[in-house]
């Protein structure tokens, strides 16, 4: 009995000890990552493109395009000038990991954020947020999180920029936002029972604190992202108003559910060619750690997140349209060519040809960013003997997010900070 009463008492001494720290922790780094204050900067105007000898970027033969007339053979050359606006948990860190290498490939300018991996979201972007930015710099690519605020970043890129970015189905969005981030939504401490993702769905709004610390994760995620108001009710003219504005700014709007197949249009969009699209799933939690969302909790998950919702059945919408232009017989042979490609390049490259749990990762450098609590997001082992013509494309194709803004030259120091504070509260 004593012993039982001993081991609560050092269970909850630990537990106040490790909550004290995290709330310690999280004013210091919020103190530590909020921006400075943005004095106006004056105009210059943005080079054309300060690309490294654009003109021996090759030019690339395009049959069929969506562009073209069906049938009619033309010359392209790769477009390099990309904004690429990252959303929260939806594939983003295996697209963000093609961008990277194809900047390498093309020795791009980046526009990278500077002590950290995001551009201090949640505040709204600006051009002062970019690493060593002065007025008149050129760059080609932006990619990191941000919180999307078009005046900005416009004033930062070419003219003829290419806009992309990528949706989710809401109601899996919220249930990897709500397992990712739940943690540091401070509303989410007082729900009660072990599953508070259905707890929380039962009635959010008398959990939910608009006002709340972090509680943008959990409403309406993807509109938020975009710079917009994810507290507004659906029939507020502000959310059709939204929906337009990023209609008119993103050529290309991808979706998580189709991805072999927004990677066609992206390289169809700009020029790319197949060996560019080569990718592995990064980032992504193993199968145990996952919510099955009944039929009726995914129902409540989309009324809750309702503008997300509207926002991604508008773009399904456009998707489907554009993939109707490039030919659906088109589509699903270059689909299949990227999988037997990607397949191909997995035994190549993986040891045993598959992701696997943090634990089993023995590398370091190949090892995700976990999120507080668990170890849940899987990751790759890099085979011994790759052969020297791959080794280099592998370790590129299989380096997580964090340790390839590190080989790019990225001061990270306040998100190390925050995962040696994350490791111990793991502890």
């Amino acid at each position: 009995m004593i012993g039982k009463q001993g081991r609560q008492w050092r269970s909850m001494c630990k537990g106040l000890v490790l909550g004290t720290l995290l709330t310690s922790c999280m004013i210091l780094l919020y103190c530590l990552s909020t921006p400075q204050v943005h004095f106006n900067l004056p105009e210059v105007p943005v080079p054309y493109s300060c690309a490294h000898r654009p003109a021996q970027l090759h030019s690339i033969p395009t049959t069929n395009s969506s562009q073209q007339t069906p049938g009619h053979t033309s010359l392209c050359t790769p477009k390099v000038d990309v904004m690429f606006m990252k959303t929260h948990k939806t594939a983003s860190s295996t697209l963000i990991n093609i961008l990277f290498r194809f900047g390498e490939k093309h020795r791009l300018k980046f526009a990278f954020p500077d002590s950290r991996n995001d551009f201090f979201y949640p505040s709204p972007f600006q051009r002062s947020q970019v690493k060593d930015y002065k007025p008149g710099m050129c760059f080609n690519i932006i990619c990191n999180h941000m919180r999307f605020n078009a005046p900005e970043v416009t004033k930062l890129l070419p003219v003829d920029t290419s806009y992309i970015t990528i949706l989710r189905d809401p109601a899996e969005l919220f249930e990897s936002s709500f397992h990712y981030f739940g943690r540091l939504v401070p509303l989410t401490w007082k729900i009660p029972g072990e599953d508070k993702l259905t707890e929380f769905l039962r009635d959010p709004r008398y959990y939910f604190d608009p006002e709340g610390f972090n509680s943008f994760y959990l409403k309406n995620l993807l509109f938020f992202d975009f710079g917009q108001d994810n507290t507004l009710e659906l029939d507020d003219p502000r959310v059709e108003e939204g929906i337009r504005s990023i209609t008119d700014r993103f050529q290309l709007v991808m979706l998580v559910e189709y991805f072999e197949e927004s990677l066609i249009l992206l390289k169809d969009a700009l020029c790319w060619e197949m060996d560019d699209l080569l990718f592995f799933k990064l980032n992504a939690r193993k199968g145990s750690t996952v919510s099955k969302l009944t039929p009726e909790l995914r129902a409540k998950a989309l009324e809750w997140n309702a503008i997300d919702w509207k926002l991604y059945q508008h773009f399904n919408n456009t998707f489907w349209k554009k993939v109707e232009a490039y030919g659906r017989k088109r589509m699903a042979e270059d689909v299949a060519e990227l999988r037997r490609r990607n397949a191909e390049m997995a035994a190549i490259c993986i040891e045993g040809g598959r992701a696997v749990e943090a634990g089993s990762i023995q590398e370091t450098a190949m090892q995700p960013w976990q999120p507080i609590g668990e170890k849940s997001i899987m990751g790759y082992n890099l085979k011994k003997n790759v052969d020297k013509a791959h080794r280099k494309l592998c370790r590129k194709m299989l380096t997580p997010e964090l340790q390839y803004l590190t080989e790019l030259g990225v001061n990270l120091w306040i998100t190390k900070l925050w995962g040696h504070v994350r490791d111990i509260i793991n502890w």
